[in-house]
């Protein structure tokens, strides 16, 4: 049997490359979307070719839902549990810009509560949702008929990534929301790690720097201009394939003894330099 993620917002951009990533590796999937069905189904499309291209054989399957909504939470949830019966990767990527990019002094309280309720309170509470149904999954796998614990290849040890981003510690006086968003993400990743550490399951941060994606697209010469000029050390822009390939190695339980750990896909924009 297949194990099985559930990616936020995976119908483009960023959360398509990790799908895209984690089919590769033989792993079903969840695409969540949020408007755009036909970019959900071609996401799942490659998805399944990529698996293929691999030689497994997966299952991609797409469905609409906010995550801003309790109601859309909790039913993006049943239909991962009627669809495959099981979850081991939760990757909260669904997210939004600032609205408007408007400066902090003009922002208005509608937009922040937007944002806010998309950025961090949907992963949050979606994170407490999935949280409570991976502690079953332990439970019920961790232990044999005589009560000894099970060996770690039997038992399934779930996963939580949460894709933030280096405004998480950058400022940007026209996405100052986002900026906040970011950052409380951070912190989010440290509660629940603690939280979960005893059950086995593991949370991860991953902050993306400047990424090729259609949320992006729209300031493509302003980042040319400032990679060009040095911005990062690695002197390019990032790819949603990049950030997959992080996602696949904390999938492939490549960090065992790691928890709420923040890795940094941003081509070094986090070093301080002289």
């Amino acid at each position: 049997m297949n194990r099985v993620a559930l990616i936020t917002g995976s119908s483009r951009g960023i959360g398509r490359g990790i799908a895209i990533a984690l089919a590769g590796t033989g792993m079903d999937l969840v695409i969540n979307f949020a408007s755009n069905v036909e970019a959900a189904r071609e996401t799942a499309d490659r998805c399944i070719a990529a698996g293929a291209a691999g030689g497994k054989t997966v299952r991609a399957e797409i469905c609409l839902g906010d995550i801003s909504s309790a109601d859309d939470r909790a039913a993006l949830l049943d239909f991962v549990r009627a669809t495959y019966g099981r979850l081991d990767l939760l990757v909260n990527n669904a997210g939004i810009t600032s609205i408007g990019r408007a400066d902090v002094l003009d922002a208005t309280e509608e937009n922040f509560d937007r944002l806010m309720a998309v950025n961090l309170k949907g992963p949050y509470f979606l994170t407490q949702q999935a949280s409570r149904w991976m502690i079953e999954q332990v439970q019920s796998a961790g232990a044999d008929t005589e009560g000894a614990p099970a060996s770690p290849e039997i038992v399934s040890r779930p996963k939580i990534i949460t894709i933030s981003s280096v405004s998480a510690y950058t400022v940007s006086v026209n996405r100052g929301d986002y900026c906040m968003a970011k950052a409380a993400l951070g912190m989010m990743t440290k509660v629940y790690a603690t939280r979960l550490a005893e059950y086995g399951i593991h949370v991860y941060e991953i902050c993306p720097g400047v990424i090729a994606s259609d949320m992006t697209s729209s300031v493509k010469e302003k980042y040319d201009q400032l990679i060009a000029e040095g911005l990062t050390p690695i002197a390019r822009w990032g790819t949603p394939e990049d950030v997959g390939r992080a996602v696949v190695a904390i999938a492939g339980d490549l960090l065992p003894f790691s928890t709420g750990e923040v890795i940094n896909v941003d081509g070094g924009f986090h070093l301080r330099r002289l």
